[in-house]
């Protein structure tokens, strides 16, 4: 059966355009049902321009089929291809820069309650700690909720990641009774376990390896924080090679007066332990240790 046309050229052109946008949004921003209804939305824009026929112009007896004077359906080409050019750059880095910006928004919304509940469960602080935890749990559930069901764009590729969120959500709800009454030291080390599943996910996706490496740089220097509070001299020498490959690489994404401190005291160790002065090191690597917390907790 022949197909009786009811859209110009215009107006296939638009559904053209229309299509476009729906499968950019489709495939960059949605996840789930409301990605499908998209793509299906997309399809039938596309089916509709090709064919030149819309089955919803029957019942309303609309008919776009008049023609143009001249040359008018070639400037509308025209036209037409600018715009599908400048929809399909301009769409995909924007929702590209714009889909991986509100994911970290929201990582970091929630990661910063995470850094202050590890930070004050560490030293020992019951009030803030529980307080800080709280928020961590209302935030952590408000992101676990979202990114389990919505992957934009730069999580489509990963598989771990619900499965990962989900190890998260069960780990800190089980910190519950810790941080109320039980061992803040011991709470300290369970949540010390979700920084490297966080790092995983990160470092997977290819986001910021200033924070990634900073992270990476941090369990290197509390071995050198460990060596100099047990005064062994011979331990934080050992143990300065691999900090000093991990710094190495975060001064590589930035080099600012904040790292060029850590740096400082990080040598300013090693001289110590090699000039045999190990009743100055525990000293020195709590300076390093709040060096490194004034950036982490900025940048981290």
């Amino acid at each position: 059966m022949k197909i009786r046309k009811n859209e110009n050229m215009l107006d296939r052109l638009i559904r053209v355009l229309i299509a476009e946008v729906f499968l950019l949004a489709a495939y960059f921003w949605f996840g789930g049902i409301p990605a499908i209804v998209l793509y299906i939305l997309g399809a039938i824009m596309l089916i509709t321009a090709l064919t030149g026929f819309c089955l919803l112009y029957l019942p309303f007896g609309i008919n776009t089929l008049q023609k143009y004077p001249g040359n008018t359906n070639k400037i509308f080409i025209l036209i037409f291809i600018v715009l599908l050019l400048v929809i399909a750059v301009a769409g995909t880095y924007f929702s590209f820069f714009f889909s991986k910006k509100f994911f970290l928004n929201d990582f970091n919304a929630m990661n910063n309650y995470y850094k202050q509940t590890l930070l004050n469960t560490g030293q020992d602080k019951r009030e803030i700690s529980i307080d800080n935890y709280n928020k961590l749990v209302a935030e952590y559930n408000k992101f676990y909720s979202k990114y389990t069901v919505y992957h934009p764009y730069i999580l489509k590729k990963d598989s771990k990641l619900n499965q990962d969120l989900t190890n998260v959500l069960q780990k800190i709800t089980s910190l519950k009774e810790k941080v109320y009454t039980g061992d803040l030291k011991k709470a300290h080390l369970d949540f010390e376990e979700i920084r490297p599943v966080f790092q995983d996910i990160l470092k997977r996706n290819n986001f910021s390896l200033f924070a990634v490496n900073l992270v990476d740089f941090h369990d290197s220097m509390e071995k050198l924080i460990d060596a100099s509070d047990k005064k062994n001299a011979a331990g934080v020498v050992a143990a300065y090679g691999d900090a000093n490959s991990k710094l190495i690489s975060v001064e590589q994404e930035a080099n600012d007066e904040e790292i060029k401190a850590i740096r400082t005291k990080v040598e300013e160790l090693l001289a110590l332990a090699k000039s045999g002065k190990a009743d100055e090191l525990s000293k020195k690597a709590a300076e390093l240790k709040s060096s490194f917390i004034k950036v982490y907790m900025k940048r981290g």
